[in-house]
């Protein structure tokens, strides 16, 4: 079996022992961890000095415990105490998601950063992703991702706390990579990587280099307005995304059904 570890210099080794003694419980849970990963802002490639921790996970049950009159939670999760948060979905949950277009499962299978995990059952659902996955499907995830950060944090033109501006910037870059890299489903986690590849404005460059700069450096980034330039972006590949994809409801093929459904029944008999 291919386990995989792959950290970051900047992960703190006490914390990290914290995250793999929770993910060792898991199997007191009568389940087995296939991938375990860093996601947020670390994974994205912005955190601040004092980001926590959010490691997310995958698990599947032994087949029979599929079988039971009495359905098991599709979830497992420990409380955060402000350091760390680690929780995790069954597989089953995660494959159902991947089916309508969830980009978290695919943030979580193309993360950087790997607590633990089965190389192989990674390199596969990443295959089963690129061959079920819908571009409209995604593309709705994150333009109902964004415009509810849009108007959680920026509708009433207030200062607010500048590093909010990242949660509607990035699913707008996610929507404009969508729109520029037809027919592919799977956009860059990485934030640097994503923007690179999504032919942004230079003066939007700019703006972003800079506030991604000065997060790195300090806790916090203080308040301000919205970046108009930035606004701009964000609204303008809003109301593209809702005028490309939202009339497309194609419904989840059989064929993806089977393909997902025979994924599913080869790796909890693995466990």
């Amino acid at each position: 079996m291919d386990r995989l570890r792959a950290l970051g210099p900047g992960f703190d080794p006490a914390v990290v022992a914290g995250v793999d003694s929770l993910l060792a419980r898991v199997a007191a849970e009568g389940a087995r961890v296939l991938l375990a990963v860093e996601s947020g802002s670390r994974a994205w490639g912005f955190p601040s000095p004092d980001s926590d921790y959010d490691c997310r996970f995958l698990f599947a049950r032994p087949s029979r415990a599929y079988l039971s009159l009495f359905d098991n939670r599709d979830v497992i999760e420990f409380p955060p105490d402000g350091v760390f948060d680690v929780n995790g979905w069954d597989l089953a949950k995660a494959l159902r998601l991947l089916l309508k277009g969830n980009a978290v499962v695919v943030e979580w299978l193309t993360s950087p950063f790997v607590y633990d995990g089965d190389g192989r059952f990674r390199v596969e659902m990443l295959a089963l992703a690129d061959k079920v996955l819908r571009p409209a499907a995604v593309a709705r995830h994150y333009l109902h991702l964004g415009e509810r950060q849009r108007r959680a944090y920026f509708a009433d033109g207030h200062a607010i706390p500048l590093k909010k501006v990242f949660y509607a910037l990035r699913p707008a870059v996610a929507l404009r990579w969508l729109r520029i890299h037809p027919g592919r489903a799977v956009a860059p986690m990485d934030f640097h990587a994503l923007a690179a590849e999504s032919d942004l404005p230079a003066e939007v460059r700019a703006v972003i280099d800079d506030l991604l700069i000065r997060k790195a450096q300090t806790r916090e980034l203080g308040e301000g307005l919205l970046p108009a330039v930035v606004g701009e972006l964000v609204d303008a590949e809003f109301v593209q995304a809702r005028g490309h994809w939202g009339q497309e409801h194609g419904r989840v093929s059989d064929e993806n059904r089977k393909a997902a459904d025979a994924f599913f029944l080869r790796w909890i008999e693995d466990v």
